[in-house]
């Protein structure tokens, strides 16, 4: 057999490595060529990696939220091939892994501990050496990382010295079928895999997650039940990392004020419902269209809000063009698409744009050109947006919009005869946060009595 070595490719200009975000295999999976293995994701996307060859993993770079050189080994794929001038890149074991390792040698003496093979000194791409790898011994060449030349039965599931010491005659129930991801993840939780029940002859990761949920032993508890449940450690990786190291980022450098108005939206929103109603195959507005419009409008006036600053070569960049950002939540997490040019958009075309990038930004397929270069960003929480706002700006911009919650509240107005009568009126606070080393207070309020301007007399959204 061939052993075949998956180096991590340049996924992107200016990238010199990605972090492993998911693993779509485990050692002892067969692959097939061109089926996925791995999400990567660097500054700019997730990318996901695909098998260029078919076989059996015998080897993986690394665990979930480490990170991968470019050009390092990704994953060692054992194929059916005979080349005997084969590379090996092995990876190192984790501490869980070398702890595993030493237990499965004490209890099986006649198991021999191979160096390392094939691995760069610390000085090569990516480094390391001198880890022993464990491999049960066969009887004429060397085997691939973990696992002999000649593969077990398929029904049989492969075992790895990871997972723990092979199960012993008579020890079924004490060791339940289970894939490495499953018994990996066990492990860390502490759960015994023996006591979680599951409906087919293996158990999953659902399976865990129902024991999580409900215990073992103890039946149902209703979701109003008071009970405590145990700790969960949850390793912060991928695009929650990112968004930590975004937002520490900014709260550090920039020194942050926040300025909140009300606005009266009682007649936009009675012009969104005039031009929903007229749409025809158009897309339905929300508000956000119309609020896009009116930013596009007023920022001419204010062009300090609509900039980026290079705090590290103190130079303020004020945009011409608008490229606004707009923070879209996701299973994983907040991301920020950009609408490229919003001020040469009108409000159905502008309609149209926001579906399209927060239906990407759900399903992970925003391309890099659409996730980097906003001017301003507009993050919103909609009905959910509260009294107030105190949004963290999206460096390097220096302003950030936040639009809360409409509420209807009773309001004075004049009758015309001199007097004033209640009336109900659609009310809703307006956000905005800015880099003080750039906005000064009074800009920023009078950027949002702009903004008012528009918002409480539509009609000039649509004027020339």
């Amino acid at each position: 057999m061939a052993r075949f070595t998956f180096k991590l490719p340049d996924i992107g200009e200016g990238i010199s490595e990605a972090e492993i975000v998911a693993w779509h295999v485990a050692i002892g999976d067969r692959v097939e060529e061109d089926s996925p293995i791995a999400d990567m994701m660097t500054d700019k996307a997730t990318v996901e990696m695909e098998s260029p060859v078919t076989g059996v993993v015998v080897e993986l770079a690394g665990e979930v939220g480490e990170q991968v050189s470019i050009g390092a080994a990704l994953v060692v794929i054992e194929t059916d091939a005979v080349d005997a001038a084969d590379e090996v890149v092995a990876a190192p074991l984790t501490s869980a892994q070398a702890e595993t390792a030493e237990q499965y040698e004490a209890e099986n003496p006649g198991v021999e501990l191979l160096p390392e093979t094939g691995r760069g000194t610390a000085g090569e791409a990516g480094g390391g050496g001198g880890v022993p790898q464990t491999t049960p011994p066969v009887a004429d060449t060397a085997s691939v990382g973990m696992f002999p030349q000649t593969a077990p039965p398929v029904e049989a599931p492969l075992h790895h010295p990871a997972d723990g010491p092979p199960p012993r005659a008579g020890e079924d129930k004490a060791h339940a079928l289970a894939s490495p991801a499953v018994r990996a993840r066990a492990r860390d939780l502490g759960i015994d895999l023996a006591s979680v029940k599951s409906d087919s002859d293996r158990v999953r990761h659902a399976d865990l997650d129902a024991y999580l949920r409900y215990g073992s032993g103890e039946g149902y508890h209703p979701p109003h039940a008071s009970r405590a449940r145990e700790d969960q450690p949850i390793k912060v990786i991928g695009m929650r990392r990112r968004i930590a190291e975004n937002m520490a980022a900014s709260k550090r450098a920039i020194p942050h004020f926040t300025y909140v108005d009300e606005i009266d939206v009682t007649a936009l929103e009675a012009m969104r419902a005039d031009l929903n109603a007229n749409r025809g195959g158009r897309p339905k507005l929300t508000m956000l269209p119309l609020m896009i419009v009116a930013i596009c409008k007023t920022i001419p006036d204010f062009p300090m809000l609509n900039a980026r600053y290079d705090d590290e070569a103190g130079v303020v960049t004020r945009h011409g063009a608008i490229h606004l950002g707009m923070a879209a939540q996701t299973d994983a997490g907040l991301t920020v698409p950009v609408i490229r040019d919003a001020q040469d958009r009108n409000v159905w075309q502008l309609a149209t744009e926001i579906t399209r990038l927060a239906e990407a930004a759900r399903a992970g397929k925003l391309a890099p050109n659409e996730m980097g270069g906003g001017t301003i960003t507009v993050t919103s929480l909609g009905p959910l947006g509260g009294i107030a706002t105190t949004p963290v700006i999206n460096r390097p911009e220096v302003a950030i919009i936040g639009p809360n919650k409409i509420v209807e509240r009773p309001v004075f107005r004049s009758d015309g005869r001199g007097g004033d009568e209640v009336v109900r009126a659609k009310l809703m606070n307006l956000s905005i946060s800015c880099d003080h080393r750039v906005v000064d207070g009074w800009d920023a309020a009078s950027f949002v009595q702009g903004l008012k301007k528009y918002l409480e007399t539509p009609v000039l959204l649509f004027a020339d």
